[in-house]
């Protein structure tokens, strides 16, 4: 199996690596990542500059574009044949709720479910490095479990890791329909220029129809894996935007 691993957090970050580690116990790992953080840049191409993409290590490329650049450029260009699966993480940092629009990881693992590979994203609570190696092991044991059954075509399975060592089990999520309570702190910098720095609480809903949100699993201590599809469209009102445009010759 040809694994290709990407990220949003650039081509050094340890839970990136980490998980590489882990993966290859599942298959062959090719690398294609951001040469710096593109935390934030969701579904964004580099088209108005060129891209490079330089060698780093063995079948290990930095690129200096996004993280859908680097899935892209890797399927079509680095890899000599595309890979069976994309997965796109550790992130330092949940992608839940409202953060799946805005993601670099998350989009990552879109850009490659959109050609119909099989895909994956994973994420964990910001915090310090000590912990990638577990979570790695973890995240491999998730990937290993959810390729054992029935995939669905142009999915990505978002994966969120709770911050304590031995999750509760793990749920299957709905992503967070409300938003993060957003704010900006506002400050001024030396040179006597106002800034600001966007924060935020995320909501805590709790679980309706038997199916938690992604947000609570993790603050109840559950895995969260939620599938995902890139298809935008709102099936239920197609029909009533359609009468309001009547048929023309």
């Amino acid at each position: 199996m040809r694994i290709l691993l990407s990220n949003d957090d650039s081509v050094a970050a340890a839970g990136l690596h980490q998980l590489a580690e882990e993966l290859r116990k599942l298959g062959d790992v090719f690398i294609a990542a951001p040469d710096r953080v593109r935390s934030g840049a969701s579904s964004a191409l580099t088209i108005a500059e060129p891209i490079l993409a330089t060698e780093v290590g063995k079948d290990i490329w930095s690129v200096t574009g996004t993280p859908a650049d680097s899935v892209k450029l890797a399927i079509h260009e680095l890899m000599k044949r595309p890979p069976d699966v994309v997965v796109s993480g550790i992130n330092n940092g949940l992608n839940t709720g409202s953060n799946v629009l805005y993601s670099g990881t998350v989009a990552a693992a879109l850009e490659g479910a959109q050609y119909g590979i099989t895909a994956f994203a994973i994420s964990r609570p910001f915090g310090e490095n000590d912990r990638f190696r577990s979570e790695a092991k973890l995240s491999a044991k998730v990937v290993a479990k959810l390729m054992s059954g029935r995939l669905g075509r142009r999915t990505a399975y978002n994966i969120n890791l709770p911050p304590n060592k031995k999750p509760r089990g793990v749920l299957v999520t709905t992503v967070e329909p409300r938003p993060y309570q957003d704010r900006f702190d506002k400050r001024v910098d030396p040179r006597g220029r106002t800034y600001y720095w966007l924060r935020g609480t995320p909501p805590r809903e709790v679980p309706r129809n038997g199916r938690a949100s992604d947000d609570w699993a993790i603050e109840n201590g559950y895995v969260s894996v939620t599938p995902l599809r890139r298809d935008l469209t709102d099936a239920s009102l197609l029909d009533d935007a359609a009468r309001a445009f009547p048929k023309q010759d």
